[in-house]
């Protein structure tokens, strides 16, 4: 090879994306009816993939059919409309193809200097995730990798403000000498919570810890106690979702509470806030748009392809406080870039899948998306309390549904793990209040009242097993 020639021809693009293609399509036809559960194992795909790194490269069209082939069985059908675990939600149509395009387009999706379409995009979808939401039409939307991300952006911005308050400039000077500044989170916080407080520099060990009631939501008036117990600023992390028994923190009262404290109201919503989107459940989020941040997941409920979270903050000034930087080869404006809003200068554009998810929804596509979801798990619910040996342990209110098979730990295991095995459904176990459950998350586009039956008779056929084994 001419040490100056390309070491890929362009040829190969023009081969391999129709190739991806046609596999693409292959697979999202099969997801309705493969198992759900991976068909082979991480040692399997280690030992085909493993090998010493080739001396000459091998045309593109091979090598997306040797990953497809290889890696396409070890897939989770999470896309698919059978699978419950984990609040994955699935991708939409428009969604999935407009990443494609991403990809393609292959932007640093920094500021406007770095790519105009990417931070033009950022601009105008912040504002229908605003409308969507109900949450202030002035405030920042940063699009992130996921919640966890999320989290970060808006207790770093708190972090500012707070300190800033008392004469502290922590971005300058960082943490070893700051005033104190208080965190409070209920007893059921997502570890996703802990995990940003001790990358920021707060610590997880550190936080207050209010108590909750019978459905994990933090209780107004523990928190109200805890503020006036000591006067030093804080930082309240609530919570829309619990992730297992999907109960949403009494927002109002818990805004007023951290307003009169002069505090920042901080609010995890990784899939809750979503609620907010429809009439008929946003009465559980009330309230919520009176915090100071919040943050939430898109490749979730809103079914964008993994991964994009979404990071918001209500006064704009504190994000970019909190996480701008400037360079000289990078120069940004005073106006909106996107850039400054989220932790990562290198980033590609996130807003595009979200825009097409909503253009190809519209407020009603949204609303009935959420309404569907819930319906599913309330179908599910009953009929599970209808069945012999079930029992719901939660008041299903959204989208979550934990169940327990014959008040057993042991059983409730097995029959989650059966379920997974038979590649009927995918769910998950979990433990609520000391016990185990079985965790139903329902958040894809494509799951069907049929796929919500399907699992209730899988959830049986694995009891009935798992007793018949005992007997045995």
């Amino acid at each position: 090879m001419d040490q100056h020639s390309a070491p890929v021809g362009t040829d190969d693009v023009y081969a391999a994306l129709p190739r991806a293609l046609e596999l693409a399509t292959e697979y999202l036809q099969g997801l309705p009816h493969r198992p759900v559960d991976a068909k082979t194992s991480y040692d399997q795909v280690v030992d085909a993939l493993s090998g010493p790194l080739p001396d000459q490269g091998t045309n593109a069209v091979a090598v997306v059919e040797r990953l497809a082939a290889t890696l396409g069985p070890a897939t989770i059908a999470c896309a698919g409309p059978r699978y419950f675990g984990l609040v994955v939600g699935g991708t939409l149509p428009a969604a999935l193809a407009a990443d494609w395009l991403v990809s393609t387009w292959d932007q640093t999706a920094y500021s406007r200097m770095s790519s105009p379409a990417g931070a033009a995009i950022d601009a105008v979808t912040e504002q229908w995730v605003l409308d969507a939401l109900g949450l202030p039409p002035r405030a920042a939307v940063g699009f992130v990798t996921g919640a966890t991300a999320g989290n970060v952006v808006g207790l770093l911005s708190a972090r500012h403000v707070l300190l800033a308050r008392q004469g502290w400039d922590v971005e300058a000077d960082g943490l070893a000498q700051a005033p104190r500044v208080r965190v409070l989170v209920g007893d059921e916080v997502h570890p996703s919570v802990l995990q940003a407080l001790q990358m920021i520099g707060l610590g997880s060990r550190r936080v207050e810890r209010v108590a909750v009631d019978a459905q994990g939501a933090m209780r107004a008036d523990a928190l109200a106690d805890a503020l006036a117990a000591d006067s030093d600023p804080a930082i309240v992390c609530a919570q829309v979702g619990n992730v297992n028994s999907g109960a949403c923190d009494p927002m109002s009262e818990i805004v007023a509470a951290t307003h009169e404290h002069g505090g920042w109201i901080h609010v995890d919503g990784a899939f809750g806030l979503w609620a907010s989107a429809s009439p008929r459940l946003s009465a559980h989020v009330r309230g919520v748009e009176l915090a100071d941040s919040w943050s939430t997941d898109a490749h979730k409920w809103l079914n964008v392809p993994y991964d994009c979270g979404l990071a918001i903050v209500a006064d704009p000034q504190a994000a970019r406080s909190a996480l701008g930087a400037n360079t000289s080869y990078l120069p940004t404006s005073a106006e909106r870039e996107p850039g400054v809003l989220v932790p990562e200068m290198s980033r590609r554009a996130r807003a595009v899948p979200v825009y097409a998810a909503f253009a190809s929804l519209g407020r009603q596509g949204l609303r009935q998306l959420i309404e569907r979801c819930c319906e599913h798990a309330r179908r599910l619910a009953e009929t599970m309390q209808a069945s012999d040996g079930f029992s719901v342990c939660n008041d299903v209110v959204l989208n979550q549904v934990l169940i327990r098979a014959d008040d057993s730990d042991e059983r409730t295991w097995h029959v989650a793990e059966h379920v997974r095995r038979s590649g009927e459904a995918w769910v998950a176990g979990t433990e609520w209040h000391g016990r185990a459950a079985i965790r139903v998350s329902f958040s894809n586009w494509a799951t069907a009242d049929d796929d919500v039956d399907r699992l209730a008779e899988a959830l049986r056929q694995s009891l009935a097993a798992a007793r018949k084994a005992q007997q045995e």
